[in-house]
């Protein structure tokens, strides 16, 4: 079992910018990939950015592309998302979610291929 935790969450103005943090505990931290999903209301779940366990590998949706940034630390157990230049549409709640992947180099897009997740935690973005 791997247990999820995400903080970092708040109001920004458009414009600003957020670092959410994930803290895992429970299994061996660099045997998974990690990603960050996001839900708006009335919205399904969507991929929002994945990096591989050995961190070299980092894929993001073209809607965050060049303003979002993942990254892992593996001593601490955490994963980042460090969002700027934040838009009313980016408002949401943030989930990350871990699974399992003993390459160390893929990466997941797609929530149906991750078997752990946080509680999540909300982002709003004011205009």
């Amino acid at each position: 079992q791997v247990q999820l935790v995400e903080s970092g969450g708040g109001l920004v103005q458009a414009g600003g910018s957020l670092r959410l943090s994930c803290a895992a505990s429970g299994r061996t931290f660099s045997s998974y990939a990690m990603g960050w999903f996001r839900q708006a209301p009335g919205k399904e779940r969507e991929f929002v950015a994945t990096i591989s366990w050995r961190a070299d590998n980092l894929y993001y949706a073209d809607s965050v592309k060049g303003r979002f940034t993942i990254s892992r630390d593996i001593g601490k157990n955490t994963i980042y998302l460090r969002m700027n230049s934040l838009k009313p549409e980016d408002t949401a709640v943030y989930y990350c979610a871990a699974t399992r992947d003993d390459s160390g180099i893929y990466v997941y897009l797609t929530a149906a291929e991750y078997d752990y997740w946080g509680q999540g935690t909300q982002v709003t973005v004011s205009s």
